[in-house]
């Protein structure tokens, strides 16, 4: 069931704070990683972190738009900024990706045209490897906690730390080479780039798809659809259940359906069917659950 508001937003700030801290971290131990250590991968490293850290403040910002309440303009709530943001974070690193590829794809190029690549520092392979551990760390925390509140936006923004340390394993990938295995060998750094673009990319388009989906007003998984006639037709009053209209709107559901009873059954005992099958619906999904119910006689 999803949480409500006030506590799930809490989460939610926490463990974006503790990201953006280590983001920030992060980001200035590589950048002077990458200029001491002589790493022009480390330096993009360094970039990448930096991106974490801009997704970390959307996250806060948009997260606190989509917990307003309905307004004169927003009859159904503000949910789908959080979506939004999603989409966000996933363009963002499939940017991040390309940019990646690009530059990995370049360098190769240029090695194999003779232009010497230059060996890094050993300040900047530890730089590398700390932060693999760090940004594995704080992917498993961040989407636990993604996952535990049912946020897209939580769960989208520990991809993007886990983007990170893979990045950062490229990154030590072909720093070790160039340092341990000599100058034939630094192209090891933007091949192992390219590789990890890829995964990269493919994480984004992992998210924005749903993104996209919601946006278009896909209905929800056949599955919780079963189960949302299951409980309706759970009630012994009602009967054919039809017309059902599911959507996602941000990290809760709207769910609208047509259900058929006794002409002969007065109106307050109709109504208060309708609002008991409403109120085990929420149970089941979140107080923020939108459930509309139409009621038609038996014919």
């Amino acid at each position: 069931m999803i949480q409500d508001t006030p506590e799930r937003e809490k989460q939610i700030y926490k463990v974006t704070l503790v990201g953006s801290a280590v983001n920030f971290l992060l980001v200035i131990a590589k950048f002077m990683a990458g200029i001491l250590g002589n790493s022009a991968a480390m330096i993009a490293d360094a970039v990448h972190s930096l991106s974490d850290f801009a997704t970390d403040v959307i996250v806060i910002f948009f997260v606190k738009i989509s917990g307003r309440p309905k307004d004169k303009d927003h009859d159904y709530g503000h949910g789908k900024y959080e979506t939004l943001a999603t989409a966000i974070i996933g363009i963002v690193l499939f940017c991040v990706g390309v940019g990646i590829m690009w530059e990995g794809i370049t360098k190769i190029v240029d090695f194999y045209r003779g232009v010497p690549l230059e060996a890094p520092g050993m300040l900047a392979l530890w730089a590398a490897l700390v932060s693999i551990v760090a940004k594995e760390l704080l992917y498993q925390y961040t989407v636990l906690v993604g996952k535990k509140i049912n946020s897209p936006v939580v769960v989208a923004n520990a991809w993007h730390h886990r983007s990170d340390a893979f990045s950062s394993i490229g990154t030590a990938v072909g720093i070790g080479g160039a340092i341990l295995l000599g100058e034939k060998w630094r192209v090891l750094d933007p091949v192992a780039a390219v590789v990890v673009s890829v995964f990269i990319m493919k994480v984004a388009v992992q998210m924005l798809v749903p993104c996209v989906e919601e946006l278009l007003e896909k209905s929800l998984p056949d599955e919780v659809e079963r189960q949302i006639l299951d409980t309706v037709n759970s009630f012994p009053e009602v009967a054919d259940p039809h017309n059902l209209r599911t959507r996602r709107i941000g990290s809760y559901y709207a769910i609208e359906v047509h259900i058929r009873m006794s002409g002969d059954t007065p109106l307050s005992q109709a109504h208060d069917v309708a609002t008991r099958i409403e109120n085990r619906l929420i149970e089941m999904f979140g107080a923020k659950t939108h459930v509309a119910i139409h009621l038609e006689p038996e014919k």
